[in-house]
């Protein structure tokens, strides 16, 4: 069975971070460890919650693991919430991505996936500043992948925002191109849309220079969370053995299945979608 370490927070009630990563990348057969960065009450959408960071234990939990020689096929990381944790998490990536063996007894290589939580629709998410994006921009150039919504890849690239219907293909294109000279292999825009009944992702092979892209049906309810949804399920697939553009179209379309079990539910919350009950549609589409 493979292995892969999130990290990123854990909100105690609401779907999002680990609290979505681990029961999916689970239900795909995949080994789900966590390295947690902070413990919340519940997401920060909900007024009053609590906070607990744990930057501290991240180099403690990462010398124990060295220790034990434990090794992932994949390291998958979130929301980061410091420039601390930007930098441990750089030494973890370091520490851990050629660790183990593969069944040829070479060195096993592990997948960085990289979602670089910025914000959304045009504005950061509370705390984030300019000066800490140009630090998650060199904190990508670590990844194999990563995978910025339209704001987040603003940000990283520190050009203005452009709104959905303001731009073209080329556009996007030149902002992929942007994000590969970061550093990633690979560079995903999610919530990419070029007319308003569509959305989807669109990326680029950096080695290759192959664009490549994806559209589902738009649903004009907001969500939170989606986006967690999304990234844990991409890597989830790759751990199957599909290849990336095929993880990110079964990840397109799970997010797509979750918020239509969430429309279909009239007792749905407002703080995530009904992943759960969509789990057997993802398992079916891997053929698990």
């Amino acid at each position: 069975m493979k292995r892969i370490v999130s990290i990123q927070d854990i909100s105690c009630v609401g779907k999002c971070s680990l609290t979505v990563a681990l029961p999916i990348i689970s239900s795909m057969g995949v080994e789900a460890a966590v390295l947690p960065t902070a413990v919340l009450s519940t997401h920060t959408a909900i007024s009053g919650f609590t906070f607990h960071d744990l930057t501290e234990e991240i180099p403690l939990i990462a010398s124990h693991w060295k220790e034990r020689k434990y090794s992932f096929d994949a390291i998958y990381s979130g929301y980061l919430g410091s420039f601390e944790q930007l930098r441990l998490c750089s030494e973890f990536i370091e520490a851990f991505r050629f660790s183990g063996t593969d069944s040829d007894g070479l060195p096993k290589r592990s997948c960085v996936f990289v979602d670089p939580v910025l914000g959304d629709h045009g504005k950061f998410y509370a705390g984030f500043t300019p000066e800490f994006a140009r630090e998650m921009g060199k904190y990508c150039g670590n990844a194999d992948v990563i995978v910025p919504n339209m704001t987040e890849a603003a940000y990283l690239l520190e050009t203005d925002y452009v709104p959905d219907g303001a731009y073209d293909e080329k556009f996007v294109q030149d902002i992929l191109r942007g994000l590969c000279s970061l550093g990633t292999k690979n560079a995903v825009l999610t919530g990419v849309s070029f007319e308003p009944e569509k959305v989807g992702f669109m990326g680029l092979n950096a080695e290759s220079g192959t664009f490549f892209s994806y559209f589902t049906e738009r649903i004009p309810n907001v969500f939170h969370g989606t986006g967690d949804i999304f990234a844990s399920t991409a890597v989830g697939a790759l751990m199957n053995d599909f290849s990336l553009e095929e993880s990110l179209k079964i990840a397109a379309d799970y997010t797509l299945e979750c918020i239509r079990e969430s429309i279909r539910d009239p007792f749905s919350r407002d703080y995530g979608v009904n992943f759960e009950t969509a789990i057997p549609w993802l398992i079916r589409r891997i053929g698990k």
